[in-house]
């Protein structure tokens, strides 16, 4: 054994703490003090490995050999932070929610707030943010509809999702357009321990695709078909192609947004032509509405995002096995109001 005497039971419990993540910084370092007195080292080099001094190796090791594993906790730990004042908390407050950094910045930092006031501490600042869950750093966005029918044209898709017609279809379709097929110039490193997969900063662009999608809510099937162009033409052939899917004379209902190729002439006269065939727009600014965007989200993130695309016709191989793929295993979104109390209501058309 070495100097300090150490059982196998101290050992182990040394050498976890200092590899414990949630023990104070202080008292590991202070096992790592005995265990390298233990194992002989010298003092210059305990010095510098630990960045301390005589005093702290005097102090440390006598108290471990007085009382062992016990002595290496403080005499003071410390005590709980002060809770600021009211007054304070109001102050600080006002100044996040009411003004903005005279250096222009659009929000306050903890920093730039603690300087501003002069006497209160980062510190203080960030404990009365988190009481009041104030966070300047944080930024979410929202979408307002503006279209004085919302309330009726949200109740009628909503109604499609959660009460179909029976024995009706319901498809949810909408384009994603212009999808780039991207090249990338330089060679891909693959994803390894320790390396995340890594994609040359330079691209060749070989041209764009627009995919048409139809979601079957009640089963989660998607109709799929890509497009040089996105066009009311080639939306009415889409449109034929999911009427195709389905039995003969089967009533469809289709919800789609207030794009103008959706508006057509060309497509009313196919309404005309296919009376079972049911057109649902969603209210203005309100693309949440449509489930087929969670879909998409989640081919622009499997697929494209990240994809490597030499043609076109690799872009389009690409996406269509994805939804065959995806149609191996579908399952229905559920469409449900949390709270119903909580309805977003338009804004009044001044």
């Amino acid at each position: 054994m070495g100097k300090m005497n150490l059982s196998e039971l101290e050992r182990e419990q040394l050498l976890s703490a200092t590899r414990s993540r949630t023990i104070r910084a202080a008292d590991a370092r202070r096992a790592k003090l005995i265990l390298m007195l233990d194992d002989g080292e010298s003092r210059d080099a305990i010095i510098e490995r630990l960045g301390c001094d005589s005093r702290f190796i005097s102090r440390w090791s006598s108290r471990f050999l007085a009382e062992r594993l016990a002595g290496l906790y403080a005499r003071h730990p410390g005590r709980a932070p002060m809770q600021p004042p009211e007054k304070l908390e109001a102050r600080v407050l006002s100044y996040t929610l009411k003004r903005k950094p005279l250096d222009g910045s659009t929000h306050w930092s903890s920093y730039k707030l603690a300087a501003e006031l002069g006497d209160v501490s980062i510190s203080a600042v960030q404990r009365i943010w988190r009481k009041h869950g104030v966070r300047p750093h944080r930024l979410e966005r929202h979408m307002i509809s503006n279209d004085p029918n919302f309330e009726t044209k949200a109740a009628d898709v909503i109604g499609l999702y959660l009460n179909p017609p029976a024995h009706a279809a319901v498809f949810c379709v909408d384009e994603k357009t212009a999808i780039q097929a991207l090249d990338r110039k330089d060679r891909m490193l693959p994803l390894s321990p320790g390396r995340a997969e890594s994609h040359g900063f330079e691209y060749k662009r070989n041209g764009t695709l627009s995919l048409f999608a139809a979601l079957n809510t009640a089963t989660g099937e998607v109709i799929g078909k890509t497009a040089p162009r996105h066009t009311s033409e080639q939306f009415v052939a889409f449109l034929t192609d999911v009427v195709a899917s389905q039995r003969p004379e089967q009533e469809i209902h289709v919800i789609c947004d207030n794009v103008s190729s959706h508006k057509t002439e060309r497509v009313r006269d196919f309404l005309s032509e296919h009376p079972n065939v049911h057109m649902h727009h969603t209210p203005t600014y309100t693309s949440w509405l449509n489930q087929v965007e969670n879909w998409f989200a989640r081919i622009q993130r499997d697929v494209i995002a990240r994809g490597v695309f030499t043609s076109v016709k690799d872009l389009d191989r690409k996406l269509m096995r994805y939804i065959r793929q995806h149609n191996k295993n579908p399952k229905p979104i559920k469409w449900k109001y949390d709270d119903p109390s909580r309805r977003i209501r338009p804004v009044p058309i001044q």
